[in-house]
């Protein structure tokens, strides 16, 4: 439930979630679909958000994961690979 509510509040309130984690209001929309190419990675929750600069990747964790770090690299190149063009956060 709590990756739920917090997906929810992500999706729901980005502008807010874009001010608070990168220091900077930006409109963002949904990244879709939020899995990536290659082989699907499966997360508790994970969200893209999307603006013309930047893609914020939000991801809700409720138990220790100890692959989390190579799984959070592997976001960020599967991305890179697909938005060049966009910084990552």
């Amino acid at each position: 439930m709590y990756n739920n509510v917090c997906k929810f509040l992500a999706e729901s309130f980005s502008t807010d979630f874009a001010s608070w984690l990168l220091g900077t209001p930006l409109t963002l929309t949904k990244l879709e679909p939020s899995e990536l190419s290659i082989e699907p990675i499966r997360a508790d929750s994970v969200t893209f958000l999307k603006s013309l600069e930047v893609i914020l990747h939000l991801e809700f964790q409720t138990t220790t994961d100890k692959n989390m770090a190579l799984r959070m690299a592997d976001y960020w190149l599967r991305l890179y690979h697909k938005f060049p063009e966009l910084k990552i956060h």
